[in-house]
């Protein structure tokens, strides 16, 4: 190297052989690039221009006054867009993260973990996967890797099995609190657009399975058990703390779901603050008006005995009034002996839909537990979680009665209590003093169908 001092004191330049050897290495490098960003797409003309441009570039190199020149050259041709460019790998934020690095790991070991983690066997999980993933694919750019669907998909599942808030969450994913809110919140949408018709009343074979199963029972022609939970909340800001505030005290709001007998959600209805009856709930659900307008119960018509007719109908408790399609307890300390019975019956039949929020609420403990939450996204979060409960009912998934377990709360002896099904109590149940005449006759024939 030639010890040409120049008008910079100490400052050194190329010999002739060392740029000849410099352009040489540039242009492989160049033409690398040029190859892996696949030339084939581009048009011949546009790729003589390319070479063109890039020899210009390497004649300055020549030219240039130091060796630093060469490579600053090279980075302007890049950024200009003489050259062809990859995402430049540098620049990409590689994820990390505990969780979702341990839930990747596919092997027989793992299984027990992935299924505690997520709530769910592997295979379900792809099935999942495959099923959002149209809806969630996210773009590449040259500033940051994207998440793929399997890491968004899992981080959403986590974040509604476990209740942990976004802050902690997060981290074992290797995300930040803003990319846990809008993957929760793809996920979400994904599973809405993926499975439209996932929760709905049942129809042709199914329907005739759900009926034989009530019929067994002792209710013929039942299609369900309506009821309500809550899902507490923090309060929600600027909104009046009265409207939230149940018969517990505590800020919730009000789920109606129907269930059947395999504890499959076949109806969802999320969002009144916690403040509302169940039987306002009901008035306002699209359920009454579908119910009312006959697009719901559409089994074979059966008659019962004193010739009540009925081609469905649903169990309830007593805070709802009867109706043609619901169908209550009598109610009252002093009953005669088949009355009593009846209630009985009826009462633990329709025990299933409580059942159903404790799989619910013990596998997704989001919904468990108090937690900030966007009130503008939640009805739809719980569908989601809905939808979700039935594709594990479909597949077999096990449900660990560990899950009924409260992980926090414990009795005054120091021994676990059963979870808070968010039930609440029935202070003042709904008036029958307005039923109609076939709603309470449908009940008493039902009545006389118990032995």
């Amino acid at each position: 190297m030639e010890d040409d001092i120049g008008d910079a004191p100490g400052a050194w330049r190329l010999t002739p052989r060392e740029r000849s050897l410099l352009g040489t290495t540039l242009l492989a490098v160049a033409r690398h690039m040029q190859t892996v960003n696949d030339v084939g797409q581009a048009s011949g003309r546009q790729t003589s221009r390319r070479e063109a441009a890039i020899a210009q570039a390497l004649m300055d190199v020549h030219s240039s006054p130091g060796l630093w020149d060469a490579p600053f050259l090279l980075s302007n041709a890049i950024v200009a867009g003489v050259m062809p460019r990859e995402t430049p790998r540098w620049w990409v934020k590689r994820r990390t993260g505990g969780t979702w690095r341990d839930l990747s790991i596919a092997n027989d070991a793992s299984e027990d973990y992935f299924h505690d983690k997520l709530r769910m066997t592997r295979t379900v999980f792809n099935d999942i996967v495959a099923a959002c993933s149209p809806f969630i694919q996210r773009r590449l750019t040259h500033y940051r890797e994207p998440l793929q669907p399997d890491h968004i998909v899992a981080y959403a599942l986590y974040r509604w099995a476990s209740g942990e808030t976004f802050e902690s969450s997060t981290s074992s994913f290797g995300m930040g609190k803003s990319s846990g809110i809008k993957a929760v919140d793809h996920v979400t949408k994904a599973i809405l657009a993926a499975y439209p018709e996932k929760i709905a009343f049942p129809t042709g074979r199914r329907l005739l399975q759900v009926v034989r199963a009530f019929g067994d029972k002792g209710f013929p022609n039942c299609l369900g058990a309506i009821d309500c939970t809550h899902i507490y909340v923090d309060k929600p800001p600027n909104a009046p703390s009265e409207n939230y505030f149940d018969r517990k005290q505590q800020f919730s709001i009000v789920v109606q779901v129907v269930v059947d007998l395999d504890m499959r959600v076949v109806d969802v209805f999320v969002g009144y603050p916690g403040c509302v009856h169940d039987a306002r709930v009901l008035r306002n659900s699209s359920l009454l008006r579908r119910a009312e307008v006959g697009d719901i119960f559409t089994a074979d018509p059966i008659i019962l005995r004193g010739g009540v007719r009925t081609t469905g109908y649903l169990l309830g408790d007593n805070g709802y009034a009867p109706r043609t399609w619901i169908v209550v307890p009598y109610g009252g300390s002093e009953q005669t002996r088949d009355i009593t019975l009846f209630d009985m019956r009826q009462k633990t039949t329709r025990g299933v839909v409580e059942r159903a929020f404790g799989r619910l609420k013990g596998m997704w403990r989001l919904f468990l537990r108090h937690h900030k939450t966007n009130m503008n996204n939640l009805p739809q979060q719980f569908t989601a979680v809905c939808i979700i409960h039935n594709l594990l009912l479909e597949a077999g998934v096990p449900f660990g009665e560990r899950l009924l377990l409260d992980p926090v709360d414990r009795d005054r002896e120091g021994n676990t209590v059963p979870i808070n099904l968010g039930l609440q109590d029935l202070s003042q149940p709904v008036s029958q003093a307005d039923a109609t005449e076939a709603a309470l006759a449908l009940r008493d024939a039902l009545r006389m169908q118990i032995r």
